[in-house]
């Protein structure tokens, strides 16, 4: 029985590289795409606004758009499973921003969500991609 869990850990890391690579792009939609779509006279809007939150938390105005972009671009990363651990590395950053600078002040209830996708991307960060990734294909695993 053993043996065989062990076979199937590369099928558990596609399966969590997928969840968190979906949630993260879910979550960063809002704040890379405007609403209504790009065709208004102010493309950034929606990242510009995020910004603008960000710098309100005290941190610098142009992290919003490093966390914007890794919530985004970084989902769509390890949804196909290339660069998995720089994707890895930069959503349990963002997710680590998360839980001390927004849900660690209203206590662990609500920040159980946050840390479990922290572990998550820490958990692909030190595993690697699983099954069927990009990585493997073209030498990254």
């Amino acid at each position: 029985m053993r043996r065989w869990l062990d076979n199937m850990q590369p099928l558990g890391a596609f399966l969590l590289r997928l969840v968190l690579g979906v949630t993260m792009v879910y979550h960063g939609w809002n704040k890379v795409v405007p609403a209504g779509g790009f065709h208004h006279s102010h493309p950034f809007a929606a990242i510009d606004r995020w910004g603008h939150t960000v710098a309100g938390m005290g941190l610098p105005y142009w992290l919003g758009y490093i966390s914007a972009l890794t919530e985004f671009l970084g989902g769509f990363l390890l949804i196909f499973g290339l660069l998995t651990r720089f994707a890895a590395f930069m959503i349990a950053c963002d997710m680590f921003v998360a839980l001390v600078k927004v849900e660690a002040p209203h206590g662990y209830a609500s920040s159980q969500y946050p840390l479990a996708l922290f572990v998550i991307a820490l958990m692909l960060l030190f595993y690697g991609a699983g099954a069927a990734a990009m990585d493997r294909r073209i030498g990254f695993a």
